[in-house]
């Protein structure tokens, strides 16, 4: 058997891998197959969903049967039977019956691949063992372990792709994943403004948090989730969408697009048991392939054929041999040096490169402790030169004395720590750093009073965990909008009220104001669009119920002097221009909180309107027609009422032949003029018919009429047709009504004393 691996690999027997899709069931079937054994281990990706599996299995065997064994966490009572492990501290020199690793396709990862393919080599049950991943792995466990015995899982519903969609428009209860924190925060943001509130879920968090933010989604408290790739790795949600924010990630090394299983891994995450999920893009992102849609929908997907492998055999005689045996070469074909270095090994590396550090790790032990310092790892992400001091300072502590942290370098370091104030970015680096604590305190050996340390690093743990879920849930959640949806939706919510000033009140809650049909929210700057939605939500009955009194009694609109059609004081409509100039049309004032029969009842009740008021303007026409008798003088009227009552004289000049001075006197009696330039009703020549003129020509551009309504010049630059229109003539530089105009013709001096108007 070549170096580096196990001598029976070869005649494994009870190895079993379970290979599927996500929402196979795999982790369910290795959980149940466990209990029912004596005793078992199972190795999982992440601390979290070591956490969810530790949880569950306490609740079925009790917590003095089940050990939870983490980089940060180690819970091992006395009576321990079953293992629960992140895959990284799995015990895999306690025997136990039955022993399972999941998301094994890991194995390929260039940075923890290593780690999964080291227990895919050497970590056996005493009875059976299985290995859970992407089917995938099938060709190279097969060649690995030739006396594996691989089931395929077929997944429990089916996965469609939708395609893309907008944030602000996702289905609820969608998960919208992101690569980055910032991502993650950008797009919280978003979602809470439009939706009123969002969980997060990253790898950053602790369980306690996470647990935390996982309820808020789960108990229906926020429709959507946001978060890192990190829910692909087996956490259960109850995840109906799942929209990627982006098709490609940093992965360390470089930004790349997604690879097709990746996609699938945390696509999967929709649809969960026999319900099924889809998946998409959201609009910021760039479309997936074709191919790779099709790939995730039907899980086909290229196998895995080498597995990152690094040598377990190490030489711990010189630092020389340590680095020379960390860079063996793999044993087979199939297995493959990571190309990049480990955490570790870059950590060892830029140790040695340090003043002093290979002169003290002299000795196979000081060079055992080195490494063993090595493995610590940097939670916070934080430069490599800081991270790097670090662990040079916890060397020195290591080989010095009896190679214990002192209690005063532990206690300062906690007490920094232990600050639960500030904003979600603080907190966050605080958490990273008591991670950091946690896992230097559960290393054996390493500090006196362990469980003492493990205690108070927990408590801190705590504490910052609960501070940091209070920040997001401040930052995330609108909890006024969230709390007016739920009291909508169980009928707890009293019954809105208006008083005299239009205040709007729930309680002892002020709403808004109402004036007429149109509501505006009490809201804050802090306020997104999901409270304004909450609040409208609760008043819109009130609104409907104003219509109903509007439908019933279109008389009680009015139109004031800038356009708009008014109830009660309230604008709910605006006189705009129609196809013909002289019959305008009314658009319904602007309102959300009507639905769309509610919007044609307005619509109908403001035609109702519009069909009196047309009927009022031309009654002074329709008057003067039923009291002239029948002859040359109807043509005349009738050419008026075409120009609303103002005509120019060259217009009508062939109608104004044929008048006998009968005619003319019988004209004269209904109010009709005939002028010099114009033909002009008195009635439609006057202030309020120039204003509603105005408003059909102008719509909601109208000009402003002064007050004299056009008695004495005034300056406005309009076209000649819509002065026409109007009304208007041209006198002495400025605008004046046309029969104004006349008299000034006709007598200046007597029409300068009747208008007060002098040359």
């Amino acid at each position: 058997m070549a170096r580096g691996l196990p001598p029976d690999l070869g005649a494994s027997r009870g190895v079993t891998a379970r290979l599927g899709p996500t929402n196979t069931g795999k982790t369910h079937h290795a959980i149940r197959r466990m209990l029912g054994y004596r005793t078992g281990m199972i190795g999982l990706p992440l601390r979290l969903l070591a956490r969810e599996v530790y949880d569950r299995v306490v609740a079925e065997v009790g917590a003095d049967a089940v050990a939870l064994v983490t980089g940060e966490e180690k819970i091992v009572p006395s009576g321990v039977r079953y293992w629960i492990c992140t895959v990284e501290s799995m015990p895999v020199e306690r025997p136990v019956s039955f022993l399972a690793v999941d998301e094994i396709q890991l194995a390929a990862d260039p940075v923890r691949g290593h780690v999964f393919t080291d227990r895919i080599l050497r970590a056996r049950g005493g009875v059976e063992t299985w290995f859970l991943g992407s089917d995938t792995m099938a060709p190279v466990l097969e060649a690995l372990i030739p006396t594996v015995q691989v089931v395929r899982q077929p997944r429990l519903s089916s996965l469609s792709f939708v395609g893309t969609g907008r944030v602000e428009r996702l289905p609820s209860r969608a998960a919208i994943v992101a690569f980055s924190a910032h991502d993650v925060y950008a797009l919280a943001a978003r979602v809470r403004a439009r939706h009123g509130g969002v969980a997060i879920v990253m790898g950053a968090l602790s369980p306690r948090t996470r647990n935390a933010q996982v309820a808020l989604y789960q108990s229906g408290e926020v429709p959507f989730l946001v978060a890192t790739d990190a829910i692909g790795m087996g956490l259960n949600l109850d995840v109906h969408h799942v929209a990627l924010a982006a098709t490609a990630k940093f992965d360390g090394r470089r930004h790349r697009a997604l690879r097709a299983d990746e996609v699938a891994q945390i696509a999967g995450r929709a649809g969960r048991w026999r319900r099924d999920g889809t998946f998409g893009t959201t609009s910021d992102a760039a479309p997936l392939a074709d191919e790779v849609v099709d790939a995730v929908v039907r899980h086909r997907f290229s196998p895995v054929r080498r597995l990152a492998w690094r040598n377990p055999d190490l030489d711990r005689s010189s630092p020389e041999a340590l680095l020379a045996s960390l860079s063996v070469p793999p044993p087979r074909r199939d297995l493959l040096r990571a190309v990049e270095e480990g955490d570790d090994h870059r950590a060892l590396r830029r140790l040695l490169e340090m003043d002093g550090v290979q002169a003290r790790a002299g000795s196979p032990d000081a060079l055992d402790r080195l490494w063993g310092v090595c493995g610590v790892p940097d939670f916070g992400n934080v430069l490599p030169e800081h991270h790097a001091g670090l662990l040079a300072r916890l060397f020195a502590r290591r080989i010095e004395g009896d190679g214990t942290i002192p209690d005063d370098d532990l206690a300062q370091a906690l007490t920094r720590i232990d600050r639960p104030t500030g904003d979600v970015s603080t907190l966050m680096a605080r958490l990273a750093a008591i991670r950091t604590w946690t896992f230097i305190a559960h290393r054996p050996g390493w500090v006196g009073d362990a469980s003492g340390w493990q205690a108070r690093a927990a408590a801190v743990e705590e504490r910052l965990s609960d501070a940091l879920h209070v920040a997001l849930t401040e930052r995330f959640v609108d909890r006024r909008s969230r709390g007016w949806a739920r009291a909508l939706a169980s009928g707890s919510l009293p019954d809105p009220v208006v008083d005299g000033d239009g205040v709007v009140r729930a309680g002892d809650e002020v709403l808004g104001l109402l004036d007429g049909l149109r509501f505006e929210p009490a809201v804050g700057r802090e306020d997104g669009d999901a409270t304004r939605t909450a609040i409208r939500q609760v008043v819109a009955p009130l609104v409907a119920d104003r219509l109903v009194d509007l439908a019933a009694d279109p008389a009680a609109l009015a139109l004031d002097d800038d356009g708009w059609v008014r109830w009660d004081g309230a604008a709910v409509g605006r006189l705009v221009p129609g196809l013909d100039w002289r019959f305008p049309r009314v658009r319904p004032a602007r309102t959300d909180l009507l639905d769309g029969a509610a919007r044609g009842r307005l619509a109908q009740a403001l035609e109702a309107w519009r069909t009196g008021e047309l009927r009022a303007r031309d009654a002074p026409l329709d008057r003067a027609i039923a009291a002239v008798p029948p002859g040359g003088t109807r043509g005349l009227i009738e050419a008026l009422r075409q120009h609303l009552g103002v005509v120019r004289r060259d217009v009508v000049g062939e109608l104004l032949v044929p008048l006998t001075p009968e005619d003319r006197s019988a004209l004269r009696r209904v109010g009709i003029r005939i002028g010099r330039r114009w033909v002009w009703h008195d009635a439609m020549a006057r202030r309020t018919a120039i204003r509603r003129r105005l408003l059909a020509v102008f719509g909601e551009d109208v000009p402003t009429l002064p007050e004299h309504g056009g008695r004495r010049p005034f300056s406005a630059r309009w076209r000649r047709q819509d002065a026409d229109r109007v009304g208007l003539e041209a006198v002495d530089g400025g605008w004046v009504r046309v029969d104004v105009a006349e008299a000034w013709w006709d007598d200046p001096a007597r029409a300068a004393r009747v208008f007060r108007w002098s040359a």
